[in-house]
């Protein structure tokens, strides 16, 4: 029997293993207002463990403070300076080309003035002011206005700096158009690719990892394109959870760039060990489920996480090998 390269494996509990939890906020530790069932209770049982935590979010609409008190209200008491928003990263890859005092034209919420400004720059509203950088995050009160002065500034030379690229935002309705929607109009009117602070770069986690000092940290996140594309892109491991956007088929048709290390249901996987499935008889076992690619075809016996688990590893094996996978058959799976 051989381990399956795909996934991590870990004897321990992951909070045991790890020293640092980078945990995404929506569809991680709450959904929309509503607490997630298990979250409060799993990420109280890790810190008591020791693992720290550090929330991390592609939002910067949001003050850390404000990110903090709505966490601590559901239950998951949470100091602003264990919260990194996508602001912060913006404002911190923007210091890396401008100096101090530069003039920046913000289009985006107050989070992400505040984190501009604490990084020394002078924010300006107008392409008119002539600004080095444009810094462009989510506000629902973003409008064709600002959009064009971004436009506008981009069109002169400004470098274009995105908070993040999520094309979609979740709500209680539904999902919205996200900031990379509104970045796209930018795009289309100027032709100027901008550089971006939010994942799926890594540039977040890198903060939050050096302003922890940690050594082991695990991304935790729901979302295959961002969560785990930027804990892939940074080298750190991730943990998937099934409790928002990615569903555990899209995890079985991840993108090698996107696989997460360890899979679960909910946040109770940190408390949990992580065998990693293996390969018995040309089946992928994990705990009492299995799966096979056999001509294009995933093939399945079992029921549960451990379902889920076999057949990434299946199907990754199949893909990596270069053996054609049937997507379309590939069923919806609960975990």
């Amino acid at each position: 029997m051989t381990a399956n390269a795909g996934l991590l494996a870990s004897d321990v509990p992951l909070a045991a293993a790890y020293d640092l939890a980078l945990v995404d906020l929506d569809g991680v530790a709450y959904k929309g207002h509503l607490p997630i069932e298990h979250a409060s209770a799993s990420l109280a049982a890790a810190r008591s463990g020791g693992m720290r935590l550090l929330f991390v979010t592609n939002n910067a609409s949001r003050e850390p403070e404000d990110v903090a008190g709505q966490l601590t209200g559901l239950d998951i008491p949470t100091d602003p300076d264990e919260v990194m928003t996508a602001a912060q990263a913006c404002a911190a890859l923007l210091t890396t080309r401008l100096d101090p005092g530069a003039k920046v034209l913000v289009v985006g919420g107050k989070g992400l003035v505040t984190a501009v400004q604490s990084a020394g720059f002078t924010v300006v509203e107008s392409a008119d002011d002539e600004p080095d950088a444009v810094a462009q995050g989510y506000a629902p009160e973003v409008g064709w206005a600002q959009l064009a002065e971004a436009a506008y500034a981009v069109g002169s030379g400004a470098w274009h700096v995105a908070s993040n690229l999520d094309l979609s935002l979740p709500t209680a309705r539904g999902f919205a158009p996200g900031n990379g929607a509104l970045v796209g109009a930018v795009v289309s009117a100027t032709g100027v690719t901008p550089d971006s602070a939010g994942k799926p770069s890594p540039t977040m986690y890198r903060l939050a990892v050096e302003r922890a000092r940690a050594h082991r940290p695990l991304v935790i996140g729901d979302r295959l394109d961002t969560d785990l594309g930027g804990a892939r892109a940074g080298g750190y491991p991730g943990l998937h959870v099934l409790t928002g956007v990615s569903t555990a088929r899209d995890a079985v048709l991840a993108v090698p760039g996107e696989r997460p290390s360890f899979l679960g249901a909910d946040l109770r996987a940190l408390l949990e060990p992580h065998p990693a499935p293996v390969l018995a008889d040309g089946w992928y076992v994990s705990g009492g489920a299995a799966a096979q690619v056999s001509g294009g075809e995933l093939r399945l016996d079992g029921a549960g996480i451990d379902l889920v688990r076999a057949a990434c590893a299946a199907a990754w094996a199949a893909v990596d090998a270069g053996e054609a996978l049937d997507a379309a058959a590939v069923p919806e799976l609960s975990a």
